[in-house]
């Protein structure tokens, strides 16, 4: 019996290491998920929204560094995956798409469900081909593969269902395996940027994710130059642990300890970053970037010299040339500064009382105080993802995924729901924003059914507060930011799940553990406070006017109170 198209790819996405895929199935796909059941090589992992799946094959990419797949069939199916493959490709994740297409014969003529898959994703994707003939196959597959990996991205095969079933002409063609390959500037371009370091004084280290790995020659580095590290948030699982220059970040989510490094320095060495807020960039100090992407190198301020080349052997080649730098007030005052900084931010996190506000500075304390050695977060677009960069600590083994570049909302329980998959053994913690949860709330049901023991925490303050917080520091009253939410544990409930909820900052602790000590997944919403301000580092001449105009604003059109719960929330504590 000869092998079909679809069997064909089965095997070579087992062969290239996959381990499951997810989706939503439909006809345009029978082909692949009954050689799924078939061959059993593979997992189906049954989501119910394709835009969760994409962000699931994220997560489980971001976590292992190897190839992830998700799959939508023809039109509707396979556009559902365009959020979340955009999100995998801005975070440089390796994430294969399986666009299932409309019969090839019906392609240009109006079909049912006929999109344009190849024009659709282009712009979320390294690789994007049709399958039209069965000879074009394995080898669009396997060159949509190295693509992935090789340029750690997005690639989409569109596979019109028909095809799919005809007979397979050739097998497989290519091993796959992990690569391990190094790169490094030249001893000429090091020796330059040695000899401009030596002679600095003030020095402040940026990194990123691209310092993943790179721990010990980065902490080496930082000691040569008496440096403070500032980190972008994807870099704070790679560089906060362990480190006696970390000064905190910077950005939107910062501290002011990482915004203050930056901008007292003379140069500024960025390591595997493409930190993308300009403003919190420093105005006069000399500016050094390297990356293993030329295409990043002077994206965000002018530099004086950029460099190719990944951080780990970059460093490592680096550090022969460095002179012990022997000025020591920058680091020691940044140090200083992030201390008092630490402290203020930890005073915040305080509850104990019988009575709201829930602070969520506090809950996150919580969650921080009893996850795991080796737990994984997931954070949501918006006040999570503060609450996550300031409060949740690393320590080399936790890790974090949030959608920091893209920046789409919901995107934390998919994110868990990748995780968990890929390590079914390891606590996976999903800090929601209610309106994050309940934007794709759908999928809470296929924690259940997959019976993946995610812990949901959800923030609950009923309102998209993040958004009223920017409507504020710009001079706007707040405007359709009120949810109307349902009670999420008896939705969860409802749904097969544990569901909790803390009410008063005395519940916030138990009802935690308890999720956390159930042996399935769970939710517990925490009525968080509304008005809770979650301040830059630096505030502009222009956010504090907004403020003011915001009040002025607010009292004239009846709407005082909100000052009044705005003082409540943040002065009387």
């Amino acid at each position: 019996m000869s092998k079909k198209v679809a069997e064909l790819l089965v095997e070579v996405l087992a062969g290239a290491g996959v381990k499951r895929i997810y989706g939503v199935v439909g006809d345009s796909l029978n082909g692949i998920t009954d050689s799924i059941r078939i061959k059993k090589n593979i997992d189906w992992v049954h989501v119910r929204h394709e835009e969760v799946g994409a962000f699931a094959a994220g997560a489980e990419a971001h976590l292992t560094g190897k190839l992830a797949v998700c799959a939508g069939s023809c039109g509707p199916g396979n556009m559902h995956l365009i959020n979340g493959l955009y999100d995998c490709q801005r975070n440089n994740v390796p994430v294969l798409a399986i666009a299932a297409h409309i019969p090839s014969r019906e392609i240009g003529s109006a079909y049912f469900q006929e999109t344009d898959p190849k024009h659709i994703f282009a712009q979320c994707s390294h690789y994007c081909e049709l399958v039209s003939e069965p000879e074009q196959m394995p080898r669009i597959l396997e060159t949509a593969i190295q693509t992935a990996i090789s340029k750690r991205g997005v690639s989409v095969i569109v596979l019109p269902g028909d095809v799919a079933l005809k007979d397979a002409v050739q097998g497989p063609r290519v091993k796959f395996h992990d690569q391990k390959s190094t790169v490094c500037p030249s001893d000429e371009e090091l020796s330059k940027l040695a000899e401009l370091l030596n002679r600095s004084e003030k020095i402040t280290i940026l990194g990123g994710a691209g310092c993943a790995g790179a721990h010990a020659e980065l902490i080496q580095v930082a000691g040569k130059l008496q440096a403070p590290i500032v980190h972008a948030f994807r870099g704070k699982e790679y560089i906060e642990y362990d480190n006696p220059f970390d000064v905190g970040m910077t950005g939107l989510l910062g501290f002011s300890s990482g915004y203050f490094a930056m901008m007292n320095c003379e140069v500024l060495l960025m390591l595997g970053t493409d930190f993308p807020y300009r403003d919190f960039y420093p105005k006069d100090a000399t500016i050094v970037q390297i990356d293993i992407r030329g295409e990043n190198l002077g994206r965000r301020s002018k530099l004086e010299l950029g460099l190719i080349g990944d951080t780990k052997t970059t460093l490592r080649a680096l550090l022969p040339k460095l002179e012990q730098n022997e000025y020591q007030k920058h680091l020691s005052d940044s140090v200083e500064h992030y201390r008092k900084t630490r402290k203020g931010l930890d005073d915040l996190a305080t509850g104990d009382s019988n009575k709201p506000p829930i602070h969520p500075q506090y809950v996150a304390s919580v969650i921080d105080k009893l996850a795991t050695d080796d737990a994984v977060f997931t954070c949501d677009v918006g006040t999570p993802v503060i609450w996550t960069a300031r409060y949740l600590k690393m320590n080399g083994k936790r890790r974090i995924i949030g959608s920091f570049n893209h920046g789409s909302m919901a995107n934390a329980m998919p994110h868990a729901i990748g995780a968990q998959a890929a390590y079914p053994g390891r606590q996976v913690i999903s800090l929601s924003g209610d309106g994050g949860f309940s934007m794709l709330m759908g999928d809470v049901i296929t924690l259940a059914q997959r019976k993946l023991p995610v812990k949901v925490i959800i923030f609950k303050n009923k309102s998209l507060a993040f958004v009223e917080l920017e409507q504020k520091a710009s001079g706007f009253l707040e405007f359709a930011t009120d949810l109307q939410d349902p009670d999420f544990a008896k939705i969860a409930e409802g749904s097969g799940l544990l569901g909790l909820s803390a009410r008063t900052p005395d519940q916030v602790e138990p009802m935690i553990a308890q999720a956390f000590k159930h042996d399935g997944p769970a939710v517990v919403e925490v009525y968080v406070a509304r008005q809770e301000l979650a301040m830059p580092p630096s505030i502009t001449l222009e956010q504090a006017k907004g403020f003011s105009l915001f009040m002025v604003r607010a009292v004239l059109s009846g709407r005082g109170d909100e000052i009044i719960d705005l003082a409540k929330a943040n002065l009387f504590r």
